[in-house]
């Protein structure tokens, strides 16, 4: 229920829009291409990244599955004016959607939003859903601001009422200036951002105010479930400073979002099942990148768990997360 996809070609926007260093791709070679930013090198991707046949024979070799399939986050151009962000979000909805309606067996989609003017992004909210997308991804911050502003909930109550899941995923991470080396943004930053993101979520009474919407965090939630203890603490020793917005433990909200099971490690992913139960613990790889679980899933048949858990963990979360039923894969047109 995490995997990222691009289109093969992107427009260059920095030259339509006449400003910015929006992503788009030299095909350097067969099969590969650099993401640019502007003039600067961003990443090189191959083409698990953007052909959904490669995709669908690459997942093959763990079994049939079903791809849940989202934009990369540096593609979400939050910092764009706001027209041009809507531009970018429909460009790569309708890549998305187009991919989930033409193999309908192996794709679900997730829509991007042009999250810096809310009513724009509520409007793409509506018309993802029209075209098919069960849900969206969403940053941990949008420019700097927390999920916890009112600014919002006009997305929160519309999340409600369409019925579309959100999957938060990190970007843009506190101190990424102050920690280039040693890729310290991926590894240090992304935990702490899904981290701030669950937390300004649960200490604003998002989560209170908005019980039905179905949230997923990636990478199992950052750092959020391993300093669930801290956390704790803190609400419970300065509610001066923690409980000024929401008066309910941040422990109660476990087991009521999702978070996805990207851990790398066995002994982490049994702590956070322990703490959000199978059924709130949904497979997630982030494939194709590096840095993702690329075996999709291995590990985890590994670990011994019983039988109820793997079929939670490896299809039942997601299916509930997302509002769909076992049966809509077993039909004919699935």
């Amino acid at each position: 229920m995490h995997t990222h996809i691009m289109p093969e070609v992107l427009p260059d926007w920095s030259k339509r829009f006449g400003y910015g260093s929006f992503i788009h791709l030299d095909h350097h070679k067969p099969g590969f291409a650099r993401m640019m930013q502007g003039d600067k090198f961003f990443r090189e991707v191959g083409s698990n990244c953007w052909d959904p046949e490669v995709r669908i024979q690459e997942y093959a070799r763990f079994g049939p599955c079903v791809q849940v399939v989202c934009t990369i986050p540096v593609l979400f151009a939050y910092w764009a004016k706001p027209q041009d962000g809507l531009e970018v979000a429909r460009f790569l909805n309708d890549h998305i959607a187009d991919i989930a309606a033409r193999y309908p067996r192996d794709y679900i989609g997730l829509g991007t939003l042009p999250m810096q003017d809310i009513d724009l992004a509520v409007a793409e909210l509506e018309r993802c859903r029209q075209i098919g997308m069960k849900g969206i991804q969403i940053g941990s911050n949008i420019n700097g601001k927390n999920l916890s502003e009112p600014v919002f909930n006009p997305l929160w109550a519309a999340c409600e009422q369409l019925d579309m899941a959100v999957l938060v995923h990190p970007w843009q991470m506190m101190g990424e200036q102050d920690m280039k080396k040693y890729w310290l943004p991926w590894l240090v930053g992304m935990p702490a951002e899904t981290a701030r993101a669950v937390c300004s979520l649960i200490f604003s009474g998002v989560l209170e105010r908005f019980p039905e919407i179905r949230f997923n965090f990636a990478h199992a939630g950052g750092s959020f479930i391993p300093t669930i203890g801290r956390i704790e603490h803190g609400f419970n020793c300065r509610p001066d400073l923690v409980a000024v917005d929401n008066h309910v433990p941040p422990s109660h909200y476990l087991r009521h979002f999702w978070v996805d099971s990207a851990t790398h490690d066995p002994d982490l992913l049994t702590y956070i099942l322990t703490k959000q139960g199978s059924a709130r613990v949904s497979l997630g790889t982030d494939y194709p990148f590096p840095l993702g679980d690329l075996e999709i899933g291995s590990f985890i048949k590994e670990m011994g768990l019983p039988q109820e858990d793997l079929e939670n963990i490896f299809f039942r979360s997601a299916l509930t997360w997302l509002n769909l039923r076992e049966e809509d894969f077993s039909s004919p047109t699935r």
